[in-house]
């Protein structure tokens, strides 16, 4: 049986770790470098980087901080924000990162899911969607989750995988930062539509929380924030506890 992952992830704004509830009041959570060296002494499966408002901003990724990371870790490391095209793809692979989330961009033009991949691979292609349920459905937001789109995310989901998408990065604004547990109904419902790995993202609050989106859902990875920064749950007490509920995972 595959083995589940624990993948922290690293919201970055203005050089900093930050963390918001329902995608807003942020507030600072850190040093990314230090976090980041943290988490592979812990035990971390995965890294995600996410520069939040580099789309908004219009400007590219922090290839400097990316850098930086990726020459201090040993583990997969997913870097998005900022993402235009093939060339800020690229520049991130150089930099150190294994893999791309895309989440605004390909929402206005999706070719550019097949374009990437079929430059550097969908194994490097993570599509990240930013889901929130209004008006009796989930629907996908863009733009940090600023702007609702009128895509349905399972729809969303089963086309971003068609078009080379090598996995989903499913966040629940809903759940976001409320440490109250996963939205296991749309994980579940977007894993067993799709044949990419799912990682579940928004809502982790405590250690029973990661055995139940494992247990309920075909997820694959679970993605938490605040939990991992502010010392809530370390990564090594996740892992047994999940082995202990026969959940498989690496220690």
């Amino acid at each position: 049986m595959l083995k589940k992952r624990i993948i922290p992830c690293l919201d970055i704004m203005d050089g900093k770790v930050v963390k918001g509830v329902c995608f807003e009041d942020i507030r600072d959570a850190g040093d990314p470098m230090e976090l980041a060296e943290r988490y592979v002494a812990e035990g971390a499966d995965e890294l995600v980087f996410l520069d939040i408002t580099a789309t908004i901003e219009k400007r590219k990724t922090l290839l400097a901080t990316v850098e930086k990371i990726a020459a201090k870790i040993n583990i997969p490391f997913t870097v998005g924000g900022g993402i235009e095209g093939k060339e800020d793809v690229l520049q991130l692979l150089r930099a150190g990162a294994d893999k791309v989330s895309l989440n605004s961009a390909e929402l206005k033009r999706p070719q550019l899911i097949s374009e990437i991949a079929g430059e550097v691979g969908s194994q490097c292609v993570v599509v990240a969607m930013d889901t929130k349920f209004t008006s009796g459905s989930w629907k996908v937001f863009k733009h940090g989750g600023r702007i609702a789109t009128n895509l349905l995310t399972l729809n969303w989901a089963i086309e971003a995988t068609a078009l080379g998408a090598g996995e989903l990065l499913l966040t629940s604004i809903n759940n976001d930062g409320k440490q109250q547990g996963f939205a296991l109904d749309i994980t579940q419902e977007v894993a067993e539509h799709v044949h990419v790995p799912v990682i579940a993202s928004g809502g982790a609050g405590s250690m029973e929380d990661f055995g139940n989106v494992f247990s309920s859902t075909g997820a694959t990875g679970a993605l938490a924030a605040s939990v991992f920064h502010f010392g809530t749950i370390a990564i090594p007490d996740l892992k047994l506890f999940l082995l202990q509920q026969q959940i498989p995972v690496r220690l």
